[in-house]
């Protein structure tokens, strides 16, 4: 037996990727060595967040007089990262051997591997980020809390959908659309706050005009926000930090001024994927996932609920690869965003032999891919058989932290027959690799229309009236 566990090639492998070497085998592989040895280890991660609320992951390792304790690092670091952008937090408490602690300490440290993961949640929670070490015994108990989520349709109402290739507007009236709008946009890039604030009010102005009145606003953004204050968007990330903070972080309490204060909700347009899933599938544990510009994520617990994670699925590794791409933002290998995003499409478009326009956007680059894929171009085909397959595994990993039932994926890369393939080619890695969950996880392609405008529907509903 050697310390090193091994990374492990899927068994269904991306066309167009053959250094694939997903997360989800790797943990399994992982602990599946652990039950085997003499003696493990029990670890728990607890991570706290706002308002005291707290959640608890319990596993196993090698303990640290074993040969074997420093193959638990690696598991225990991707473990510790995937925790903490699904439920997001600003303290990690780590419950078990000492050498696990200590290493998670380090790795969150200001010099550290995971320093930026550290620095944004602070900032996510205005609190100095920090990793305790304790016996496992003193781990606290979970605090968790369940909120109700949308579903309001009666009256007057916008629903907007920020995305950060396009802005999505409709004007619903007692459930019934009556309007609804696509506009491209680049809000990435922009340093002045003013272009956003004008472009989200001529969205507002312009889906009012189709209604008698507006007596609800409703909004699904990429970013996090607290109380309909803007924590952390990349929405926003060409604006300095000082002029953030003055112009961005009450945005949308602005816009409700403007409205004339009447309801305005914003939600984290995951949460708002979950949330238009559970409502057409009239059911509960949905994880939903939108492929865009980046990854989004969210989820509906078993009561129909939302849970208060972040479930930045963006930044969660799904490729343990060395050769994985790097995400722009965090620097890391393997996450989500380089899998599940349009800019995944034009990453593999060289690989599938497609020569892009590098003047033009990623937007419209994966455009010009769904055009050829409608035309049957083979490469084309490939490249959404890949993200097909990033899917299926991507499936299996988020289902060891999430009680899922349904997986609803939606977002502009899912247009066209792409999202087909994708589908199918993510129902084909579960039957094969995981036919336990392949056995009671539905994954769900919306309609055309609700593939690219469903958030902004379901957004409209988040308000109630007053």
């Amino acid at each position: 037996m050697t310390p090193d566990i091994g990374l492990v090639k899927p068994k269904v492998e991306p066309p167009l990727d053959g250094d694939f070497r997903p997360a989800v085998l790797y943990n399994h592989a992982f602990l599946k060595a652990v039950s085997r040895f003499k003696k493990q280890e029990p670890l728990g991660i607890a991570v706290e967040r706002n308002n005291g609320l707290t959640s608890v992951f319990k596993t196993v390792v090698f303990p640290e007089s074993s040969r074997m304790a420093e193959a638990s690092l690696p598991y225990v670091g991707h473990l510790v990262k995937t925790l903490l952008w699904i439920w997001g937090g600003w303290k990690v408490m780590v419950g078990g051997p000492g050498y696990i602690g200590r290493y998670v300490r380090n790795e969150y440290s200001p010099k550290g591997k995971r320093a930026f993961d550290a620095e944004f949640m602070g900032g996510v929670y205005e609190k100095p980020f920090m990793v305790e070490v304790m016996d496992s015994d003193n781990l606290p108990q979970p605090s968790e809390q369940r909120v109700s989520l949308g579903r309001h349709f009666e009256g007057c109402r916008i629903g907007f959908d920020a995305g950060a290739s396009d802005r999505k507007v409709t004007a619903v009236i007692d459930g019934e659309v009556v309007f609804s709008e696509e506009v491209v946009w680049d809000p990435k890039t922009q340093t002045d706050p003013k272009y956003h604030l004008d472009e989200i009010m001529n969205a507002l102005r312009t889906a009012a005009s189709h209604m008698p009145r507006v007596e609800a606003i409703g909004v699904s953004a990429a970013g996090i926000y607290i109380n309909n204050r803007v924590r952390v968007a990349s929405l926003f990330r060409g604006v300095p930090r000082d002029l953030f903070e003055r112009k961005v972080t009450n945005l949308f309490l602005d816009i409700k001024k403007e409205w004339g204060d009447i309801p305005l909700e914003v939600v984290h347009d995951g949460d708002v994927a979950a949330l238009a899933g559970a409502m057409s599938l009239n059911d509960t544990k949905v994880l939903g996932i939108a492929l865009g510009s980046s990854e989004a994520g969210g989820y509906i617990d078993r009561e129909g609920y939302i849970t208060g994670w972040l479930n930045e699925l963006a930044f969660v590794p799904v490729d343990l690869s060395p050769y994985a791409p790097i995400d722009e933002w965090s620097g890391d290998l393997g996450c989500g965003s380089q899998y599940f995003s349009q800019e995944a499409v034009v990453r593999l478009a060289l690989k599938a032999g497609i020569v892009l326009d590098e003047k033009q956007t990623s937007a419209e680059k994966l455009k010009h891919v769904q055009r050829l894929m409608s035309g049957g171009h083979g490469g084309a085909r490939k490249i959404f058989e890949t993200v097909g397959c990033y899917m299926g595994y991507g499936i299996a990993y988020y289902a060891d932290f999430y009680d899922i039932r349904h997986v609803l994926i939606i977002g502009r890369v899912t247009s066209g027959e792409g999202g087909n393939i994708i589908l199918r080619k993510a129902e084909e890695v579960l039957r094969v690799e995981f036919p336990d969950l392949a056995a009671r996880i539905n994954v769900h392609l919306p309609d055309e229309s609700n593939r690219r405008v469903g958030q902004a529907i379901a957004a409209a509903s988040l308000p109630a009236l007053k």
